[in-house]
């Protein structure tokens, strides 16, 4: 899970000669007057971290950006040779650090410092005034928050006692691959990842939500929420147009905030009636037995579900936070929006190293074969004795994070000493958690896709993907920001991939049919966000389809997943144990 997402730089640069002439004016009037009245030289200080060349007036060195922001950032940093540069994106000081020694002095050192998180006008609407735990400021109430967030609604209880509500919500995946391989019809994997992981995260929070919070409706909402929380806003970064509203968020975030807040409370409202009347949640939970033989066994047990736990603290008057009913809603909407859209990514990326990687896949499949067996499929359950498949979440996290840039900002009033350079306080940090990943400062071969390095006697043997432990590998962010999900995800997407792969043979084939073998990986030249998605249902396999995707062009990144550049999934049945899946993809 993750929390970070992007848009494209709007047209405003036509204004920049006129405004960056009036501000010259007034920088030069500024700094005369500050001369005159500080004749005495400023004290020394090391250095400050270089910065790229060619940042203008007024837009800093927005205009250098492109996407995907990490990929810049990695070459920006990479030509200067520093592992922690300073760059302006507008009117906002930035550094950002590039390595993991310079990312583990920051979180190690200077955590409390920059434990902020930039809260600005879309943020703080569908954060209802920074009431949840994302955007809340560091401080006692963002505490009580996180720790009950670790604690409580997303602690190992109760992610293993919501298992089988994401078991169910996986089913209706698995039928509709297997629907569209038997009619030899497509199918969008992208659009039914998206689709699961919504519904999963919204069963999880409210179990006996009503089907309208949990439909397409609520699938569609929730997916413009998750986009406008990532939308680039020139306004957040250049002063000069604040207020002014030029690319139209505001306006969209505001009829999309009333949509999603009528579904919030369509869900509260439910889950208070069901309370009343003295029923809580109902999760019937499934047991796997650890021979494969034996058919799972099923026992109902009441549990609560994520609202049940914060409806009780909200009643708790002995709590140390008062919880109100903005606050359960806002933890509401960080807990969906940060869960969907990047573990439906981490599937895609998953599933597609293993496409291309085809001894990989063998070993993966033939690990499910050994351990579960062919009379039922493979769960949550089965993991610990999975250590392949799980190897290979960790090579794909390395190479593909949740969130590729961790954005902090700094609340300190003083500068913060970083290695050989100074930062300036009140400065914006981003860490390019992607670039770290592959930095061959600290893995071999970094480029190459190799589960093995995180099996028993490889290189990267019992590294864990928690920031705070091994600064060279956090795909879920570190310090006291990191991301709170990381248990949910470590159970979720491994799951979700192994039973893709158990039920599935996989094979790319090009718009006119033929095989390629390989799904195309590269993150340039994708669609925007906001191109529609589309999957062609022609009976059989190889009609053309456009290239579609989701594009990372603001800050911090969202995620880029293959699949979304490549097109939609073919699917072919055949006989045998397995489906056929067909991978198409354009020239």
């Amino acid at each position: 899970m993750a929390m970070e997402q992007q848009q494209p730089l709007p047209t405003f640069l036509a204004l920049t000669g006129v405004v960056t002439l009036l501000l010259l004016a007034l920088i030069n009037h500024l700094v005369v007057s500050s001369r005159r009245r500080s004749p005495s030289p400023p004290p020394l200080r090391r250095r400050l971290p270089p910065s790229p060349p060619g940042g203008l007036p007024v837009i800093g060195h927005l205009h250098l950006l492109r996407p995907p922001a990490h990929r810049t950032f990695h070459d920006l940093a990479s030509r200067l040779g520093a592992p922690l540069m300073l760059i302006r994106l507008g009117s906002t000081r930035c550094v950002v650090a590039s390595s993991a020694d310079v990312a583990g002095e920051l979180i190690r050192h200077h955590d409390a410092a920059i434990s902020g998180r930039p809260v600005t006008a879309v943020p703080r609407l569908f954060s209802y005034g920074s009431a949840g735990f994302a955007f809340t400021p560091y401080g006692a109430r963002w505490r009580f928050l996180r720790r009950l967030c670790v604690s409580e609604v997303l602690c190992p209880r109760t992610v293993e006692l919501l298992r089988p509500v994401r078991r169910a919500a996986m089913a209706p995946l698995l039928n509709a691959v297997l629907a569209a391989s038997e009619r030899g019809e497509t199918v969008n994997l992208t659009r039914e990842l998206i689709r699961f992981s919504i519904a999963s995260i919204v069963r999880m929070v409210a179990t006996d939500a009503p089907a309208s919070v949990a439909g397409e409706a609520a699938e569609a909402v929730v997916k413009a929420v998750t986009e406008l929380l990532g939308a680039f806003n020139v306004e957040d970064y250049v002063p000069l147009c604040r207020g002014l509203d030029l690319q139209g968020l505001r306006r969209k975030a505001a009829g999309v905030h009333r949509r999603f807040d009528a579904l919030l409370e369509q869900m509260i409202r439910h889950k208070e009636e069901a309370r009343e009347g003295g029923c809580g949640a109902i999760v019937e939970h499934e047991q796997v037995q650890d021979d494969k033989k034996q058919t799972p066994a099923a026992t109902r047990k009441r549990s609560k579900d994520l609202l049940d736990i914060l409806m009780e603290k909200a009643e708790d008057d002995a709590a140390e936070v008062k919880l109100t009913r903005e606050n359960i809603k806002a933890f509401i909407t960080d807990v969906v929006t940060a869960g969907s859209d990047s573990s439906a990514a981490t599937v895609e990326w998953m599933l597609a190293e293993l496409i291309n990687h085809p001894e990989a896949m063998d070993k993966v499949r033939e690990e499910i074969d050994t351990v579960v067996g062919d009379d039922r499929i493979v769960g949550e359950a089965d993991l610990p004795r999975l250590p392949y498949l799980q190897a290979t979440f960790k090579e794909t996290l390395r190479l593909h994070p949740g969130a590729p840039v961790a954005h902090r900002v700094s609340s300190s009033t003083s500068e913060m000493a970083v290695g050989e350079f100074t930062v300036p306080p009140e400065t914006a940090v981003f860490i390019n958690v992607w670039a770290i990943g592959r930095d061959p400062a600290y893995w071999e071969d970094p480029l190459a896709f190799s589960p093995e390095r995180f099996m028993p006697g490889g290189a990267a043997a019992g590294v864990e993907p928690r920031g705070g432990q091994n600064f060279q590998f956090m795909p879920f962010g570190g310090g006291r920001r990191g991301c709170p999900g990381v248990g949910l995800a470590q159970q979720s997407v491994p799951a979700v991939v192994a039973a893709l792969v158990q039920c599935f043979d996989w094979v790319v084939v090009d718009g006119d049919g033929g095989e390629t073998g390989l799904v195309d990986m590269d993150e340039s030249e994708v669609a925007p966000a906001s191109a529609p998605s589309h999957c062609s249902s022609e009976p059989v396999p190889g009609g053309r389809l456009g290239r579609v995707g989701r594009m990372p062009t603001g800050l911090p990144v969202p995620n880029f997943s293959p699949f979304r550049r490549s097109g939609c999934m073919d699917f072919a049945g055949r006989a045998g144990l397995r489906s056929y899946a067909l991978i198409e993809t354009t020239p």
